[in-house]
């Protein structure tokens, strides 16, 4: 039973993100003394209130690592459609607080097309 509930999450996921033609993979630390529980409510407010939006989106997540490290992978259509959300993103009311919570000298960002 877990095998084939495995396998049907792999297709899926699989199926999902073949519509992906952008996979942006950001990774940053917090600034010292901001906890788990602090930034998770910010970091959720981003991903409702403006990466979402925007056109060519098709799915955030985000991780914690240790050490206050974080990883956010976005899924667009575009690498144009990827651009334009970062464009605006330190405009947006919503990434206001998650920015002033990111240690911004970590912040590294790739972006890898299909």
């Amino acid at each position: 039973m877990k095998m084939k509930y495995l396998s049907t999450a792999v297709c899926c996921i699989s199926a999902f993100c073949a519509h992906a033609e952008v996979i942006e993979v950001a990774t940053f630390t917090l600034n010292t003394g901001v906890s788990y529980e602090e930034f998770v409510p910010l970091d959720k407010a981003v991903e409702v209130e403006h990466v979402s939006k925007q056109p060519g989106f098709i799915s955030r997540e985000s991780a914690k690592g240790e050490n206050g490290e974080w990883l956010v992978i976005v899924h667009w259509e575009s690498a144009e459609d990827a651009q334009a959300s970062m464009d605006s993103f330190m405009t947006a009311d919503a990434a206001k607080g998650f920015m002033a919570k990111v240690d911004a000298s970590t912040m590294i960002m790739k972006r890898y097309e299909k």
